[in-house]
């Protein structure tokens, strides 16, 4: 298997580590992962082990083997800085902007949208260019959608990404859930089933326009005088939560063609909310770092 291998593919983020054995054609032959993200390591030997302990194995049967890594390994507080590459970028722009370490690692940038409130991202540009390199319908002219603990709206326009828009709509969920006078009246985590409907019901409380801040305090006495059951309520803020973001985002333009990229459970919670929109069935994509690790390696020539 090894000696098939063309490229080892490391999508490297804040807590995890995956890595890819990439064939010809960038098909995957072998992955792995582990819990060793760049938030929970410091200086350069640190990371050197991290790869070690992932690929040492792949290394040392193919010595000559490129690795290529996209993620916050290249951020300030990674491996090595990576500075970003400016929107617009296609994949020859990352690839100008590719940082090469010594022993065949190269990192990739991140990407940054200049505006009076700076915009920027590290991983989820390789994953756009492996979802054109895909569908490359989407490359004409597209809205990519990578719902997560920051989620990503991507505009793209002949192959290049014209501008996005983060919102943290993950990790404001997380915060209120669990650390929130919200949480108060919610089951523990993980103690009850997900409930499409108390979703639905917060994605369209948030379709009526009304105050983010004000709607957030009527997950609270909802469950208080019972108008939902304790069961729903999770489900009810993160309905809300991503409605929200859709209804901006929407506001802002209406995509004609759209795409999703990401962990297919949340990938589907998303259609779920785009379609009480009216934007039904969305191309959903699952991880797509290793095909735009792939491209990108390509356009480098590794």
């Amino acid at each position: 298997m090894v000696s098939e291998a063309r490229l080892i593919a490391l999508d490297w983020g804040s807590t995890r580590l995956r890595a890819f054995l990439l064939g010809d054609g960038g098909a995957v032959l072998a992955s792995r992962q582990t819990d060793q993200g760049a938030s929970t390591l410091s200086g350069a030997a640190a990371f050197e082990q991290a790869l070690a302990g992932v690929a040492g194995d792949w290394r040392a049967a193919r010595p000559g083997l490129a690795v290529l890594a996209c993620g916050m390994v290249g951020s300030q507080h990674g491996w090595r800085e990576a500075p970003y590459a400016p929107c617009p970028a296609d994949a020859a722009a990352l690839a100008a902007h590719t940082l090469r370490l010594d022993h065949g690692v190269h990192i990739l940038p991140g990407l940054l949208h200049d505006g009076a409130q700076p915009d920027v991202m590290r991983g989820e540009e390789t994953q756009i260019v492996g979802a054109l390199a895909l569908h490359p319908a989407l490359a004409e002219g597209a809205c990519l959608v990578l719902p997560g603990t920051h989620a990503k709206w991507a505009r793209v326009h002949d192959g290049r990404v014209t501008g996005f828009a983060t919102h943290m709509t993950g990790e404001l969920y997380a915060l209120l859930r669990q650390h929130s006078v919200l949480a108060r009246l919610m089951p523990a985590d993980g103690s009850v089933a997900p409930s499409p409907a108390g979703f639905i019901a917060g994605v369209e409380a948030a379709r009526q326009d009304g105050a983010l801040g004000h709607q957030l305090f009527a997950v609270r006495t909802l469950g208080l005088f019972k108008r939902l059951p304790a069961e729903q309520l999770p489900d009810y803020l993160s309905g809300l939560l991503i409605g929200h973001e859709i209804a901006h985002e929407l506001r802002a333009h209406r995509p004609a063609r759209l795409a999703i990229v990401g962990e297919p459970a949340l990938c589907e919670r998303y259609a779920l909310a785009l379609g009480r929109f009216g934007l039904s069935a969305p191309l959903q994509l699952d991880n797509t770092a290793p095909a735009g690790l792939w491209r990108l390696a390509q356009t480098l020539g590794l």
